[in-house]
């Protein structure tokens, strides 16, 4: 069993900062790549930024200068820092992690979180 549970959501201004986090647990060999997606009232999930084993990083268009992601492999955790936040950036935030539970396995399987709701609203 793995799970993923994020946490640091909330009601935030806009132009306000949150950090979300979200930790990975279970029977974990190593965890590729992990990220954060979001999904809107009405729209369709998309990726917000996702990070590789090693530290690189990628971002949507929306949020480069604005987000930044990182992790502690140590804790298997990612975290991500929204600064500037608006009210487009309103949604559930998922985490997402590739993450292998077995040495045969050769890239990892896709797991997912229950989200956390970012609310941005004066």
């Amino acid at each position: 069993q793995v799970q993923l549970v994020e946490s640091g959501g909330g009601l935030v201004q806009p132009g306000g900062s949150l950090r979300l986090s979200c930790a990975a647990s279970g029977s974990i060999v190593n965890i590729n790549a992990m990220g954060w997606y979001r999904q809107a009232p009405g729209k369709q999930r998309e990726l917000v930024a996702r990070i590789g084993s090693g530290g690189s990083t990628n971002f949507a268009d929306f949020v480069k200068g604005r987000f930044t992601i990182s992790r502690d492999n140590a804790k298997n955790t990612v975290y991500l820092q929204m600064n500037s936040l608006k009210p487009e950036d309103t949604a559930v935030y998922y985490c997402n992690a590739v993450i292998r539970r077995s040495y045969y396995e050769v890239y990892g399987t896709d797991y997912w979180g229950k989200g956390t709701l970012v609310t941005v609203s004066s």
